[in-house]
This record gives structure tokens, C-alpha cells and sequence, in this order.
């Protein structure tokens, strides 16, 4: 679920962190974009991968099955969202595929591209209960072969945020009135990532209802793209919906700093990292269900 919509200034550039692209309208955007990325190789300068301290190339997965390990070491389990959150059925999205938006603004499920060694989506439900409806949450994690092919997927969902308000997730479910903000590092209270996206709107569908609030965020360390999404529900505010998201995600790259980090990045990796909404405490590793480890 992601996607750059408040980014209507075509001829402007977008500074990301790991790279540089042009402005161009197209048609692209989504839903739990568990790496969701439109090839922007057709569209805007290309990207150039800069030097980061934060990453160490020799730790980095070189293969489908390291790539697959580090995901299991680093992604959200229900408790990295707090309280109250729990696995929905299916959990797990397919590792082979992933999800691209096509013609239409519809979301489809397509095979891994050659650039991506491995993929994986889970999803999470805070159930109904108080008089409120049922909340749904997201969190993925996609390993690139190379930090440049991670920044290409970072360009594709600017490309995204040009054309579709408006996005088809399946049939019978929709996004809505989407816009979204980039943020380079050192950028808003981007310390954290070489490059974050943050995306709000509406989610609506035939069977929940709606419209309900909608955020997806999303970033990137390294080879590395990490998201989190949340669809609210009935009675459900704003600030309950946003408290459930805005440490997941950076609990998340904290996780990945520590697994594939430069010795340089691991001294300063205590903190957590803030987030836009507002600075963590200090926590130590956010490790996610133990017994889905590597």
C-alpha cells in the first residue's frame, strides 16, 4: 500500500537519499505494496547509488536464501505493533511473488523481478471489539541484490505517485484520495534511512466499509526497502491508528542496521530512530517472533 501522491510538481527533482529522478507523469500506485515498485527505468534520470556508511557490503545477502534469512532475523511480528495485535489468516504473503501495480491503477501479484533476491508481506489485524471495528496492519521487507536496485525500487514508487489517487486493490477494496511526501536522509526526521516515503489517504471496501483513514510508510537502508501499512475501521481515530505504525517501521531497519550495519553505523544504533511522529526511547534490539527465526 504505498504510493507518492501529494508530489504533484512534474519538472521538479526529488531528492531520495541513494538518488536522483526526474518528474514524469505515469500511472502507478497501491496496497500493502509489500515492495511494491513500478520499473521507473522508463521515466526520470536515473538513479545513482551514493556511499553509506550505515550498511557493510560484505554482510549484505548475496543469495535468495540469505536474503530469505535476513527477512525472518528483521521483520514485524504482532508485538513489534503493540498490544492487542494479532496475526491474520493468511499471514504470510508468497516469497515468490510480489505485489506491482499494472494499468488501471490495479494492483496484481507478478514473480519476483531479477533484481530482488526475496520478498515477504505479513499481515496483522487489531480485531473488533469496544464498539470499534477491526483494524488492519502490514509489514515487508524485500532484499535487493544491490543498494542501486533498492534505490530504483524507492524512484518507481515517486513514478507511482503521479498518476493514481485512486488505486484498485482487489476487487471490492479500494485507496482512496492518496498523497504522500519524501524524505531524504536528514530530511523532516528522516535519521534513520537512506530515503522514507510516507503516504496517507482513504481505504474502502465492499465488506468493511469505509471510508476509513489509510497510511503506508515506507524506507530504505541499503539493499533493503522496509514498509508498513494500516487501514482503520469503524470508530477508530486518527492517533490510535498512526500509534500502531510509527515505531514498527523504524524498529524494523533498527533490526536490519544490526544484522547487515557498518561497524561505523552499529556504535550509533542504540537509540531508537524517530519517527514523524515523534522520537523513540532507547530500546534494544526489536527482535519479532522468535520462533519464525531464520
Amino acid at each position: 500500500m504505498a504510493n507518492a501522491r501529494g508530489l504533484h510538481m512534474c519538472g521538479a527533482l526529488v531528492m531520495c537519499g541513494l538518488l536522483l529522478v526526474g518528474c514524469t507523469a505515469g500511472e502507478n500506485g497501491g496496497d500493502t505494496k509489500a515492495g511494491a515498485a513500478a520499473d521507473a527505468r522508463t521515466g526520470g534520470a536515473s538513479p545513482t547509488a551514493s556511499p553509506t556508511f550505515e550498511t557493510d557490503p560484505a554482510k549484505q545477502p548475496r543469495t535468495a536464501a540469505q536474503a530469505r534469512t535476513l527477512i525472518r532475523k528483521v521483520i514485524a511480528g504482532p508485538e513489534l505493533f503493540g498490544q492487542g495485535v494479532v496475526r491474520t489468516t493468511p499471514y504470510e504473503s508468497d516469497p515468490s511473488r510480489w505485489a506491482l501495480l499494472g494499468d488501471g491503477c490495479a494492483w496484481q501479484s507478478e514473480n519476483l523481478p531479477a533484481g530482488v533476491l526475496a520478498t515477504l508481506t505479513r499481515h496483522f489485524e487489531v480485531p473488533a471489539g469496544g464498539g470499534k471495528g477491526p483494524v488492519r496492519l502490514s509489514a515487508t521487507i524485500t532484499v535487493h541484490r544491490t543498494t542501486l536496485d533498492a534505490a530504483w525500487e524507492q524512484a518507481g514508487m515517486v513514478e507511482e505517485s503521479f498518476g493514481c489517487q485512486k488505486e484498485l486493490l482487489r476487487p471490492g477494496e479500494q485507496l482512496t484520495e492518496l498523497s504522500s511526501t519524501v524524505y531524504a536522509r536528514g530530511e523532516g526526521h528522516n535519521d534513520y534511512s537512506d530515503e522514507s516515503l510516507e503516504e496517507t489517504g482513504l481505504c474502502v471496501s465492499d465488506s468493511r466499509g469505509g471510508p476509513y483513514p489509510y497510511k503506508y510508510d515506507q524506507a530504505a537502508l541499503g539493499p533493503v526497502v522496509v514498509s508498513t501499512s494500516v487501514c482503520g475501521g469503524r470508530g477508530r481515530a486518527v492517533d490510535e491508528l498512526w500509534t500502531l505504525v510509527q515505531r514498527a517501521l523504524p524498529r524494523m531497519l533498527l533490526n536490519v542496521k544490526y544484522e547487515i550495519g557498518s561497524p561505523a553505523a552499529l556504535g550509533a544504533a542504540s537509540p531508537e530512530p524517530e519517527t514523524s511522529a515523534g522520537a523513540g526511547t532507547s530500546t534494544p534490539k526489536a527482535t519479532s517472533d522468535p520462533e519464525e527465526g531464520a
